[in-house]
């Protein structure tokens, strides 16, 4: 569970060491708001596909997990239109990306 003082910043840092645990390289794609940015994983499953997990508020402040692209594995070129889009009109927006060739990858909740 997160908690919704915790910054973003701290957060990122505390996802990749925990895929450095798990053998799962991570990188940061791009950096948002240190404290408040939200947060797009590209989980890359494929050479030329992958899941896009998005993190949000719901309507009483409590942040959750969604694939906004939906559950199944989506080509990178429609990752990259979502990222570009959402990227257009949310600066504060973190986008990372994890190496997870066997699909074990899922955030945590």
């Amino acid at each position: 569970m997160f908690d919704i003082s915790l910054k973003t910043s701290l957060w990122v840092s505390a996802e990749i060491r925990r895929c450095d645990i798990l053998f799962l390289p991570m990188t940061v794609l791009h950096r948002g708001d240190a404290d408040r940015g939200l947060v797009l994983i590209r989980q890359s499953v494929g050479v030329r596909d992958g899941i896009l997990h998005a993190r949000r508020r719901d309507m009483s402040g409590k942040l959750q997990w969604y694939n906004p692209l939906g559950p199944d594995v989506v080509e990178n070129s429609v990752m990259d239109d979502y990222i570009a889009r959402q990227r257009q009109y949310d600066d504060d927006l973190w986008v990372l990306e994890v190496d997870d060739p066997r699909g074990q990858y899922s955030p945590p909740s």
